[in-house]
């Protein structure tokens, strides 16, 4: 039942309780009421502006940036850490294969020489080196073989080999099927052979380019290797325990 345009049971400051032009009046009288407010229009949200957005995004543009650059660096870092450790555990297998054959140079005769008719046991030059030694089982048949370190020209580069050879009787047997030099080292810009015996003092003497005593071995030997971008490798020097007995005389060589 309506009383004078509003409902009997509408209390104070309800809206729902008015009807018509009194209805505006009593929420523009209690402005307090949030459902009279709801009722009188919806409320205004405030969003981003374009400043902040193009901030934001600059931000972000920058954050994937800084990543980026960071798993950049992390990944040369381990490129290169693999590259140095790979390099090291080639110099590491080359060095110990040159430093166990030299050391067990064997005063063994491979062949004679064309003017002297001496025996020929180390042939030593500059760029080649021809030894015997016992070969490991795992790399052979086993039993005294001729090694042939010789420097070979790879374009701009340099290559380290080794050749293998059967050595019985004081020759060396010729293998039909004998395989091609194995690769030492690749990649070099210099490779250099020198040797050493004694001097009249009995005291080791300077280091020599060649050896000129094919009939005996020498007391040392030194091969110096260097890579093409110029890094040095550690220089390697290998006495020959049996030189002692099969040296060259004391300033023999002077």
């Amino acid at each position: 039942m309506f009383v004078h345009g509003r409902l009997r049971d509408a209390g104070p400051g309800n809206c729902l309780g008015y009807t018509g032009k009194s209805r505006g009046r009593a929420c523009s009288a209690d402005r307090g009421d949030g459902l009279c407010n709801a009722v009188a229009g919806p409320s205004v949200v405030r969003g981003f502006t374009l400043i902040e957005v193009l901030l934001a995004t600059a931000l972000l543009a920058a954050g994937l940036a800084l990543a980026f650059a960071t798993l950049r660096a992390a990944t040369a870092t381990a490129s290169r850490g693999e590259a140095m450790a790979a390099r090291n555990e080639r110099m590491r297998a080359v060095e110990g294969f040159l430093r166990a054959r030299l050391a067990a140079t064997r005063p063994v005769a491979f062949g004679l020489e064309a003017d002297s008719g001496l025996a020929q046991r180390f042939v030593g030059e500059e760029e080649r080196m021809r030894f015997v030694a016992d070969l490991p089982d795992y790399l052979g048949r086993g039993g005294p073989y001729l090694h042939e370190l010789a420097v070979v020209r790879d374009g701009d580069a340099l290559r380290l080999t080794v050749a293998l050879a059967v050595v019985q009787g004081g020759a060396v047997i010729e293998d039909p099927q004998a395989r091609p030099p194995e690769l030492l080292a690749d990649g070099l810009g210099a490779v250099r052979f020198r040797y050493r015996a004694l001097d009249a003092d009995s005291r080791p003497g300077p280091w020599q380019p060649q050896w000129r005593a094919p009939e005996a071995l020498p007391l040392q030997v030194e091969i110096t290797l260097r890579d093409v971008d110029g890094r040095a490798w550690p220089p390697l020097v290998v006495a020959l325990p049996l030189a002692g007995s099969y040296g060259a005389a004391p300033g023999a060589l002077q």
